[in-house]
């Protein structure tokens, strides 16, 4: 059952211990700034403006990367993804950070290749070498979709995914998250699907406010030792002990 199983997992607070937008903002100084403009812009265009500020500063690219290597992820966490992904399950994050923050973080924990794919706001060095960071969805083309911020609804994508899970014959998704931007993509799975919702976070007093609207069986869970027991026996597995590998 595991090669027919797709999971899918949020980043922030989810996979990661933190948020990697704010984890930059506070250990390269940009905090009072953030706040000032916190109000007066979207989120993904006030990553850019700050990421704008340090390129003024005169910080590198490099600089950033070496910070997001300080951001913590629980080590049964890591456990579970090499162990899925062992085990023959396809695995992609869905997230409202960004490209290069996911990437560099992925990187340093060795669990990049685990992925099949990342969907995330993009960004890209530009000519002057500075950190760009643009929505994932085009303001041009917006999504309607009124749960969802205008940048990313992962309801939308959690939509594509399955569509081409049913070419490919698989046959269930996990989905894991903790914020309001988890909730549309949770009511878009179906009787056989799994949502783990993280305990103490948005996404899992959504899912209570209204059980009956989620066709999924719920898992909630606030740890990374959680996560791995969980997961583990959704997808079959007896035990992960020394079968973990790097990817």
């Amino acid at each position: 059952m595991a090669g027919a199983t797709v999971i899918v997992f949020d980043f922030d607070h989810t996979i990661i211990e933190d948020n990697s937008d704010t984890w930059v903002v506070a250990e390269l100084g940009l905090t009072d700034l953030f706040n000032q403009l916190r109000r007066t812009l979207p989120w993904t265009a006030l990553m850019d403006r700050m990421m704008e500020e340090l390129h003024s500063q005169g910080r590198t690219i490099e600089e950033i990367a070496q910070c997001l290597k300080q951001v913590p992820m629980h080590p049964r966490m890591i456990a579970a993804i090499k162990e899925a992904h062992a085990l023959g399950c396809e695995l992609r994050i869905l997230s409202d950070a960004n490209q290069f923050f996911i990437e560099n973080i992925l990187k340093h924990y060795g669990l990049l290749g685990c992925f099949s794919e990342i969907i995330t706001n993009l960004s890209f060095l530009d000519d002057e070498g500075r950190l760009r960071i643009l929505p994932y969805h085009d303001a041009s083309s917006p999504h309607g979709c009124n749960l969802c911020p205008p940048n990313l609804c992962k309801g939308l994508v959690i939509e594509q995914i399955q569509a081409s899970m049913s070419v490919e014959g698989k046959k269930r998704m996990i989905y894991l998250g903790d914020g309001r931007g988890d909730y549309c993509p949770s009511l878009k799975l179906g009787e056989g699907d799994h949502v783990m919702p993280r305990k103490g976070f948005p996404l899992l007093k959504k899912i209570c406010d209204n059980p009956a609207l989620i066709k999924a069986e719920v898992h909630d869970w606030s740890s990374g030792e959680e996560v791995e027991r969980i997961l583990i026996q959704l997808i079959g597995a007896n035990s992960i002990a020394g079968n973990s590998k790097d990817c």
